[in-house]
């Protein structure tokens, strides 16, 4: 054996030891896990404490001294605390399906691969899931990058008595896919109508022969497509294995930072963590000036706000519903101030919910 071979078997025996030690570790904490769930389970505590988990990770990220990167210190705990979960009771989690959406990807980029999936055939139906106890927790696209808001989230969050508990943004990369990795007797691409719209151009310079069919989604696209030979699919990774296709073309979004945030929408109320948002839905009466009254609170007490957004108020007038993310949890002294006097000036005011911020 050389002396690089010797090497090499030393590193090898020494990465198995500590695997060994690791495992040794993992096992002493699931054990610590079961029995804060069944402490938990005496006082009838949830099981998911989002806010938790990310004090955990941000600890941990803090003493980090490398050589793993931040992010990579997120993953592993992440499914660390996926699978000690699991060991009180294993989670469902709606999202918008089939299986293969970005949804899917964002429901286990935050609660992990340790969960009971429900996807579920439009964003109304993971609402639907939660509030009926099908579900523990629903994942929806709420914003992407270069398309703006997701409306019928927008509207399902108003109507809807369920929470904002967290969010999670995905970079989103598009591909064209096909049964047989060409377009060879292809006459139509599909995907969900956004996924389209962050296509567009590329379509129109490299495909502009195909008719752009709208459906529920990228993985419905995708089964579509592995089920006829006339069919294109945009959709990512996971749903390009789950069905089998091969790309014709890969990365074709016209945006390359092209992201999507998504929400978790439940009936949990988070705690402050020092790094949160808060959601708001607010409207004014149509007056000169009543936006700047209705923002005057936030600006007065030193609120920042992170996001605006305005929406039809859907009532055959031109009124709106305004979508605002701000700095800070609700219960923090100055955002309670603020809320207390934006109320006052507001003609609707709804909070969505406070929750840790993902950046």
């Amino acid at each position: 054996m050389s002396t690089e071979e010797q090497r090499l078997a030393s590193l090898r025996e020494k990465i198995d030891a500590l695997d060994a030690q690791i495992l040794d570790l993992l096992t002493q904490r699931a054990k610590a896990a079961q029995e804060v769930g069944h402490v938990k389970g005496g006082f009838s505590l949830p099981v998911f404490r989002p806010e938790r988990e990310r004090q955990v990770v941000a600890r941990l990220q803090e003493i980090n001294q490398g050589p793993l990167l931040p992010d990579g210190i997120a993953a592993i705990w992440r499914e660390v605390m996926s699978v000690c979960r699991a060991l009180e009771t294993r989670q469902t989690i709606a999202y918008l399906g089939p299986v293969g959406t970005f949804s899917e990807q964002a429901a286990q980029t935050y609660f992990g691969h340790s969960i009971a999936g429900l996807p579920c055939a439009s964003l109304d139906e993971v609402f639907k899931a939660v509030e009926k106890g099908a579900a523990q927790f629903g994942v929806v696209p709420v914003e992407n990058s270069s398309e703006g808001a997701i409306s019928r989230t927008l509207d399902l969050l108003l109507d809807s008595s369920m929470r904002i508990s967290g969010e999670v943004v995905l970079p989103i990369h598009h591909h064209l896919l096909t049964k047989s990795g060409n377009l060879d007797g292809v006459t139509t691409v599909c995907a969900h109508a956004q996924a389209l719209a962050q296509c567009q151009q590329w379509l129109s310079v490299h495909a502009p022969q195909l008719k752009r069919q709208a459906v529920s989604s990228n993985s419905e696209a995708a089964r579509l497509a592995a089920n006829d030979p006339t069919l294109a699919a945009i959709a990512g990774d996971s749903a390009q294995e789950a069905y089998g296709l091969q790309a014709v073309a890969t990365q074709i979004q016209d945006d390359p930072h092209n992201r999507t945030r998504f929400v978790v929408v439940g009936n949990y109320a988070c705690q402050p963590t020092g790094k949160d948002q808060t959601s708001l839905v607010l409207s004014v009466d149509n007056q000169p000036g009543a936006v700047h009254r209705l923002l005057a609170p936030l600006a007065k007490h030193g609120v920042s706000m992170n996001r605006f957004e305005s929406r039809p108020a859907r009532k055959g007038t031109w009124e709106y519903h305004f979508y605002i993310d701000i700095a800070g949890h609700a219960d923090d002294t100055k955002v309670v101030e603020a809320l207390k006097e934006l109320r006052e000036v507001a003609a609707f005011y709804k909070n969505l919910g406070s929750h840790p911020h993902s950046a």
